[in-house]
């Protein structure tokens, strides 16, 4: 029986199919490459620096806002040709730091003499509508804040608001 042919169920078991194989492996790479996507956006570098941020943020934020009133309202005369102006302005500062409002209040003033002097050189004109007042608020905070810096090294003072506007 040598020339016998050779018994089917005795030969090599069938290839599994090529394409089946070919999905299976597209199937695992996708899931591992999504899955190190995942990973690295959760946990990378970027992400980090982003918590330091929102973690000094949501200190700020907790922080109180501290409230310094220069008492009393601001009271000069300024700048028209065709009458005699005056201007009384009530200002009060705003910080999240009581150590930058105790310098403040310490150096108030020094603080006063030069808001008096910034709200007397201004013209009528200038302050008639909303974007003057607001020119004018802008540059009263900075004054303030280099006052304050050059006692404690940093600006401190977060805002500063006008209580009281009576233009005559």
């Amino acid at each position: 029986m040598d020339n016998a042919a050779p018994d089917p169920s005795l030969a090599a078991p069938p290839r599994p199919k090529r394409g089946r194989l070919v999905i299976l492996i597209v199937i695992a790479l996708l899931v591992l490459g999504g899955a190190g996507a995942g990973l690295y956006a959760a946990f990378g570098p970027k992400h980090a620096a982003g918590d330091k941020a929102a973690a000094a943020q949501a200190t700020e934020k907790k922080k109180p806002e501290l409230y310094l009133p220069l008492d009393p309202a601001f009271v000069v005369n300024f700048r028209d040709d065709q009458s005699a102006r005056y201007l009384q302005v009530g200002v009060t500062l705003m910080s999240h730091e009581q150590s930058a409002l105790d310098a403040a209040k310490d150096a108030q003033p020094v603080i006063r003499n030069q808001l008096l002097l910034l709200f007397s050189g201004q013209s009528y004109q200038n302050l008639v509508d909303a974007a003057g007042k607001e020119k004018l608020q802008a540059q009263a905070l900075a004054a303030v804040q280099k006052i304050v810096d050059e006692r404690t090294g940093k600006p401190g003072i977060d805002a500063l608001y006008f209580t009281s506007f009576v233009m005559q």
